[in-house]
Parts: C-alpha cells; structure tokens; sequence
C-alpha cells in the first residue's frame, strides 16, 4: 500500500540520498543492486513521519547508521518501537562499524534475514 508523502518529507528524503555520510555511502555500495543476497533494499525512504536510511521491505528490514549524535536517543527509541510494532525488525550501526567492519556489518543483516 503506497502511503502520501508530505513533500517536505519527500524533500529531505531526497536531499539525503544526494548527500549521504561517508558510512552510509559505504553501506550503500554494499547494499545497491541487490549486491547482498539478492535483497533489494532501497536508502533515504519517507515512512510514517521518518526517514528510514536503509529499508528492506520484503524482510521488514530496516537499517540505520548513527554518529555519536544519536547515542542515548529517546527520539530513536520511539521510532524503533514504532517500526517494531508494525513488524519491522531494526538494526543500528555506528558509523565507525560501517567504515571499519563492513563486512561484519554485512554479516550481521545476512545473519538477520536467515540467509546466513
């Protein structure tokens, strides 16, 4: 079901694919084109008031990315709950992981999909 965007949210959704943060860009390449396993997941998408940094939606996947900004953030717990109980499953990575760990990282959502 296609839900109305707000053309604000569509806005700053759009401007953060054109300007991602060096962790995100470096996900994305891992994750464009159904690079990993075949999932297709698409990046900076409007939801329900939120922008989502990474969606699958054939596994209710959602990632995200996070600086230091977002440690300690009850803004972020109750979009994560939100997400939860709509069926979503959420996994949080800081940047450092991303840049450091990709292929953990990688590791990890594979291990969450059941496909690893």
């Amino acid at each position: 079901m296609r839900q109305v965007v707000p053309p604000k949210h569509r806005g700053f959704a759009r401007s953060m694919r054109a300007d991602p943060t060096k962790a995100e860009n470096v996900l994305w390449q891992a994750l464009r084109n159904k690079q990993l396993e075949g999932l297709k997941f698409k990046r900076q998408v409007p939801l329900d008031g939120y922008v989502l940094d990474f969606v699958c939606f054939e596994e209710r996947l959602i990632l995200e990315v996070d600086g230091s900004q977002h440690a300690q953030s009850e803004s972020d717990l109750m979009r994560d709950r939100h997400f939860a109980a709509l069926g979503f499953k959420i996994l949080r990575f800081w940047n450092d992981d991303v840049l450091k760990n990709l292929d953990g990282v990688c590791q990890t959502i594979l291990h969450e999909t059941g496909l690893r």
